[in-house]
């Protein structure tokens, strides 16, 4: 059986599809970037095109 490579951020307001092998793993869970790991504390979102989270 071959492993799933990507998932979606953890982040709920992210629609951003992410590798796990280059994600932010915090708190066992994955992440597209920093901002969305931390929780937008800067009010900023990801940066991604076509994505609105922050």
């Amino acid at each position: 059986m071959i492993a799933d490579t990507t998932m979606k951020c953890a982040c709920k307001s992210c629609d951003c599809v992410v590798s796990i092998a280059d994600a932010i793993k915090k708190n066992d869970k994955y992440y597209c970037c920093q901002a969305c790991a931390d929780g937008h504390v800067d009010g900023k979102g990801c940066g991604h095109q076509g994505c609105i989270c922050g």
